[in-house]
């Protein structure tokens, strides 16, 4: 027989879970989302490591004294960040807009700063992932890193705050068909003109304006640590403060769930 108190026991309390396991479980579903979608992991994965073993390889480019991965490893992490960062998550998010994704994930338990924060952390996880895939080719292809691992750190945070900004301001203010041919076009600009595989110092009197791009800043300053062994570069990381200063707040003032 079953008395009031078994009754209680088994009565259903609905209710949204606590936030961080809303977070957690929107991130983990964002990361797989991520690295099934072929276009993106194109851009992700094999994009950054074609360039360094090519690039590497082969006399291509003139990279200056000494061995070619020494000087393309930090860019081609820089790149890694600016994939991943920037023109997957701006192509990834704007289809969402555009297909109702965002606006039914809006109507949630998952605040929309929850569900940033989420993006955000799919980002980070996935970025890990291309560090160390990206770091064991290149030391196989003989690169020497050198420098302070905290500067590394936060460029590399740094960096990911600016293009993330930058990439839900696209995605949240243009249609999703131009999200993807923007995104794709800034890609390839910044990959040839961001100092990540032809040297900034190439480009004459444009030099110091390349220099204020978030891509240059990235790729000089993980440069200036992992091949010269500089200590931390606070130009470089002034630049990246202020573009993600800059894009996060233009992106949580401009961008349209609808």
């Amino acid at each position: 027989m079953t008395t009031a108190t078994d009754t209680g026991t088994f009565t259903p309390r609905p209710g949204a879970a606590p936030l961080p396991r809303m977070i957690a479980a929107q991130a983990a579903l964002e990361t797989r989302m991520l690295l099934r979608n072929g276009e993106q992991l194109l851009l992700t994965v094999v994009i950054p490591t074609l360039l360094l073993v090519l690039f590497s390889s082969a006399d291509i480019v003139d990279t200056g004294s000494g061995r070619s991965v020494d000087f393309l490893a930090p860019g081609v992490l820089a790149l890694a960040v600016m994939s991943t960062a920037f023109t997957g998550q701006a192509i990834a998010t704007g289809f969402e807009r555009r297909y109702g994704v965002l606006k039914r994930l809006a109507s949630s338990p998952l605040p929309r700063w929850g569900l940033m924060a989420a993006k955000t952390a799919s980002v980070l996880v996935t970025e890990i992932l291309q560090v160390i895939l990206l770091t064991v080719i290149a030391l196989a292809l003989g690169w020497s890193p050198h420098g302070n691992p905290l500067a590394v750190l936060l460029l590399l945070v740094l960096g990911t705050a600016a293009f993330s900004g930058l990439g839900l301001l696209m995605a949240g203010t243009l249609k999703a068909e131009a999200t993807l041919a923007a995104a794709n076009l800034v890609f390839l600009l910044l990959l040839v003109g961001g100092g990540v595989i032809v040297p900034l110092d190439k480009f004459g009197g444009a030099q110091s304006a390349l220099g204020l791009l978030p891509i240059s800043a990235l790729s000089d300053g993980l440069r200036d640590v992992l091949q010269h062994g500089a200590g931390t570069p606070w130009g470089d990381l002034g630049i990246l403060a202020v573009w993600a200063v800059l894009g996060l707040a233009a992106a949580g003032r401009f961008f349209r769930w609808e």
